[in-house]
């Protein structure tokens, strides 16, 4: 996917839909279309990719903590 790796970005990541509130929480959707489906403005949805592991082992407060490290580096532009 990302830097032509393909399958390799796959099998050691998960994408999840992410979008950031103002308050600093986040909401996490497996797919685009289902963000959409439940009335995600598209523009304010950012796909993360998660650590294959930290996905099938972390808790689901883990995975949150990750994806919005994450989305407050993109903003900071530290990423």
């Amino acid at each position: 996917m990302v830097g032509g790796h393909g399958l390799n970005v796959m099998e050691e990541s998960h994408a999840l839909y992410a979008i950031r509130h103002s308050d600093g929480s986040v909401s996490l959707y497996v797919d685009e279309a289902y963000a959409i489906e439940k009335g995600v403005d598209p523009a304010q949805l950012h796909c993360v990719e998660v650590p294959r592991q930290l996905y099938a082992t972390g808790t689901v407060q883990q995975v949150r903590e990750y994806v919005a490290s994450y989305l407050e580096a993109q903003a900071t532009g530290s990423a």
